[in-house]
């Protein structure tokens, strides 16, 4: 029982501290996205958005939590007794809807970044992933529909390993690397990987600004 309690302990504290950070970064990056400060960007970096495809979602979400708010204010206010379950109602209400105001605002404030030296491909807060030139083979556009709507996918094609840093359930740049390298995300662990796929708004301008890197276009799938 002690044995089982203890392992227990192990892999629910990793998950707590997880979700601390990602909900602390997505309120500072709220701070920092309402304060209108631009990207922070080294000379000769270009970023990349990647927040086309999911804006109009989320601009509906948000468009509906402002309406739903009031109205289950008023009928928490007249339906329950207990007068603190308005409060309490009211207040997780603007905590979600800021929560998802915070999610636009880390995915802006965090794009792809193209730079002298490399591609550094990012989603939201949570992915943060740097790949030299020289790692790169070549570059791809390619739009793909994935079956599933989780961020980061891993996928066995033959003998090569693929992840996907989706948005919208799609991706519009491969990333063929040079040999495997190993990113730093939890759904890899240690595996190297082949191959990289990312979604961007403006595949075509992520091309054209890859400092020389062989670039190629094929058809979606």
């Amino acid at each position: 029982m002690t044995d089982t309690k203890a392992s227990t302990r192990v892999r629910v504290g990793p998950l707590l501290r997880r979700a601390a950070e990602a909900e602390a970064a997505t309120w500072r990056s709220l701070y920092i996205w309402a304060l209108r400060r631009p990207p922070a960007l080294a000379p000769g970096d270009e970023p990349f958005g990647y927040l086309g495809v999911v804006k109009p979602i989320l601009g509906i979400f948000i468009g509906l939590s402002v309406v739903e708010i009031p109205i289950f204010d008023v009928v928490v206010t007249h339906v329950v007794p207990w007068r603190p379950a308005r409060w309490i109602v009211l207040g997780l209400g603007i905590w979600g809807l800021l929560w998802m105001i915070g999610l636009f605002a880390s995915m802006t404030i965090h794009p792809h970044v193209v730079g002298d030296r490399g591609l550094r491909v990012r989603l939201s807060s949570g992915i943060d992933i740097w790949i030299p030139w020289t790692d790169v083979e070549a570059l791809r556009k390619r739009y793909r529909s994935l079956p599933s709507s989780k961020s980061v996918q891993v996928e066995q094609e033959g003998d090569r390993r693929v992840v996907s840093i989706a948005v919208g359930s799609q991706t519009s740049i491969d990333v063929l690397l040079r040999r495997p390298l190993t990113f730093d995300l939890s759904k890899t662990g240690s595996t190297p990987m082949d191959e990289l796929r990312l979604y961007t708004d403006d595949p075509d301008g992520l091309l054209r600004s890859a400092r020389g890197t062989p670039v190629s276009t094929t058809v979606s799938r």
